[in-house]
């Protein structure tokens, strides 16, 4: 063997331990790569899993609350337009919460976004502080209405016909064809008399009569009067008649009778008028406010 062959043997044979001891390096340098990495990507895995589980398990629960609210709009018969705001309003709120707690659970601080979100909702709350008051006041109404579209309200100082109830304003007709619209913010927090929710409503008049009169007679004759409307009058309830005070100046007849809510000012304008002509009839007065004037010094007028 010539010494070029001996040489080229030698060559190759430090070539493959240099390449050995550098894979060799390369080996162990990935192994602790790895041992690094494992844990890592474990965590990773772990959390991702948990994400993903309460991202679907909060899905799902945000559905059922959802389709629960929508049944019970259904059931009070919540008007669509506010039943459709309020749960849009609703996931949204509901999503964001689970959008928060899924950042807390991957590890994303979510402090300084809470704290944005809470200035912000301030400032926007403070600007809008009138336009808020009303708008809940009328999901408050929506929801638990008092009164509904076509009632006979009293309220607010004034009385009249609902014609109209949006979020933020009612709208309400007199009776004489004035329309006024209210806010709901402070008709929300204020007394409502709704005159027209029942089917049925007492008619009630007081009658005043002389002190000379006989309060006998004039029952009597409220009674004859009452008979002669009974079509309009409810049979199956009481009519009352009977002494209600002693004013000033007159006997109070207290007269009481039952009727349909859509008879009530017809059948009181009918009777009064009736009761008026009876009385005048059976020579029944009805006291009035009178004044004597006394003149000083009337002897010496001409």
């Amino acid at each position: 063997m010539d010494s070029q062959n001996i040489i080229a043997i030698a060559s190759s044979r430090l070539l493959s331990e240099d390449n050995v001891a550098e894979i060799s390096e390369i080996g162990g340098k990935f192994s602790k790569l790895w041992e690094w990495f494992w844990p890592l990507a474990l965590a990773f895995l772990g959390k991702l899993v948990l994400v993903l589980a309460i991202f679907f398990a909060g899905r799902k629960l945000i559905h059922l609350l959802l389709r629960l609210l929508k049944k019970g709009f259904e059931k009070t018969r919540v008007e669509e337009g506010v039943a459709g705001f309020v749960s849009s309003v609703l996931k949204v709120i509901l999503y964001f919460l689970l959008i928060m707690i899924i950042a807390n659970v991957a590890g994303i601080a979510t402090t300084s976004v809470v704290a944005l979100v809470g200035s912000v909702g301030l400032t926007v709350g403070m600007a809008l502080q009138g336009s808020l008051s009303n708008f809940a006041g009328g999901v408050l109404l929506l929801v638990l209405k008092p009164f509904s579209v076509g009632d006979y309200i009293v309220a607010q100082g004034l009385e009249g016909t609902v014609t109209k109830i949006d979020l933020f304003y009612t709208t309400v007709l007199t009776t004489d064809n004035r329309t006024v619209v209210l806010p709901n913010g402070t008709l929300s927090n204020d007394s409502i008399i709704n005159v027209t929710h029942e089917p049925e409503r007492r008619l009630d008049l007081l009658i005043p009569i002389s002190y000379e009169d006989d309060i006998r007679n004039v029952k009597a004759i409220l009674l004859s009067i009452a008979e002669r409307h009974m079509e309009r009058i409810l049979q199956d309830r009481d009519i009352v008649v009977m002494v209600g005070d002693f004013g000033d100046s007159a006997v109070e007849i207290a007269f009481r009778v039952w009727v349909k809510k859509e008879d009530y000012w017809a059948l009181r304008s009918d009777l009064l008028e009736e009761i008026k002509y009876t009385f005048d009839k059976e020579h029944v007065t009805i006291p009035f406010c009178q004044m004597d004037v006394n003149i000083k010094g009337a002897k010496d007028l001409p």
